[in-house]
């Protein structure tokens, strides 16, 4: 029974782990968007910096923002932090349960570090952290006067982490790390920073004091961090599954684009709230960074020797051409030989219940069922065997290459 209950109750915590998600960007979103879009006019209450009218659900929605607090603070004020508590919370409990009690599978790769699976996790778990501590003393130095510089610093350093983490992780575990550490920095800049400051203030008021301006301004600029964080952190969280993300030499460079690609798709956004003017050019801009994304991400495996080009079947049945191909039954043996001990009707693997993805690779008919997968998985990426575990070597994976080029393309039944 230990395969299913795990199983389920790693579905059971993906859920949570999305549907926190979804409520913590949804208000993080809001909120931005709310106070860029705040306008004002000549009849705003003492003390209101702006307002909004909004329309929701068949009713109208009257916001005004007190650029410090109201004459009378209310004693139902609504905190908004359980959200992001919640998102962290169930995405470390995934990562324990994916990639720490399944370490030797999608965390360690021998080729690169042949790590224990308690070396791993450590090394996984320090990283996090050391994340948040280096992200801070950023922000508390000097650079925190000019944010331009701030960010830069910033984005070198998330690059840096990424590049080290693919140098001793799985591809897989290296860009899920990456956006393990920015998350962790999101969350951290919640708990530690932004809800700390906003209970300082309301104290003080509540006393008759004067709280410190710095505390509101320390808060606005972490959480403007965060809402630039947070497209790129998404695209982190899926990219373990598609190997055409993760699976490349150049997976850090590919974070690192899609960190500036989400910051200036949020500038978009962000600059629509504040003046209503559309920045069209943002697009341009991200749209050039994903072709990068693209163009790097077939960089392991879209080499095509001059005389497996010329081999190539213009004509015909792409079925038939990877049939009569003469590296047919090498193929085959490859794949059965690296692979079907995973995904095959009864999983030899301990652990395994089902193939994954009920993927089977057992019998001819199923390779040739499945080549466009082994293409993505193994071929154009190295995501599969997860790890390299059972030893799939460049040689194989360059014949397998030639295997399925010889079908002029992807067979797809």
């Amino acid at each position: 029974m230990a395969p299913y209950v795990t199983e389920w109750l790693s579905f059971a915590v993906r859920w949570v782990h999305v549907v926190t998600a979804m409520a913590w960007i949804g208000s993080s979103f809001y909120f931005i968007a709310l106070d860029l879009g705040l306008r004002k006019s000549r009849v705003l209450p003492p003390g209101v910096g702006g307002e909004a009218w909004q329309v929701h659900g068949g009713g109208f929605y009257h916001v005004q923002k007190y650029m410090v607090a109201p004459p009378d603070m209310p004693e139902d004020l609504t905190w908004f932090k359980w959200e992001s508590y919640s998102t962290w919370l169930s995405g470390a409990a995934l990562l324990f349960l994916v990639y720490y009690l399944g370490a030797d599978l999608y965390l360690i790769d021998p080729e690169r570090a042949d790590l224990p699976v308690w070396g791993a996790s450590a090394i996984g778990i320090a990283g996090l952290a050391l994340g948040w501590v280096v992200y801070d003393l950023l922000c508390k130095s000097p650079l925190k006067k000019n944010d331009t510089a701030l960010l830069a610093a910033l984005f070198v350093y998330v690059v840096l982490a990424s590049y080290l983490f693919a140098q001793v992780f799985s591809g897989r575990g290296a860009m899920l790390h990456t956006g393990a550490m920015i998350a962790t920095i999101m969350t951290a800049n919640v708990f530690r920073l932004i809800i700390p400051n906003q209970r300082i203030v309301v104290a003080d008021l509540k006393a008759g004091r004067t709280p410190p301006a710095h505390l509101g301004a320390e808060a606005k600029q972490r959480s403007l961090h965060n809402n630039y964080l947070t497209l790129p952190v998404v695209f982190l969280m899926l990219s373990n599954h598609y190997p055409l993300a993760f699976a490349t030499q150049w997976n850090w460079a590919i974070a690192g684009l899609v960190l500036l690609m989400g910051a200036v798709i949020r500038h978009f956004f962000n600059t629509l709230h504040r003046t209503h003017r559309k920045l069209w050019w943002c697009w341009g801009v991200a749209g050039v960074l994903f072709a990068a994304v693209i163009t790097l991400s077939g960089a392991p495996g879209w080499r095509v020797a001059p005389a497996e080009a010329a081999s190539r079947q213009g004509k015909g049945d792409p079925q038939a051409a990877l049939l009569a191909s003469v590296h047919f039954a090498e193929a085959t043996g490859i794949v059965q030989a690296r692979c079907a001990m995973c995904h095959a009707r009864e999983p030899l693997w301990p652990g395994l219940v089902i193939a994954p993805k009920n993927v089977l690779l057992e019998s001819e008919d199923d390779i040739l069922h499945n080549v466009s997968l082994i293409e993505v998985q193994a071929v154009r990426s190295h995501a599969m065997p997860p790890g390299n575990i059972t030893g799939l070597e460049p040689g194989e994976r360059r014949l397998l290459s030639a295997w399925i080029r010889s079908g002029d393309g992807v067979y797809r039944p």
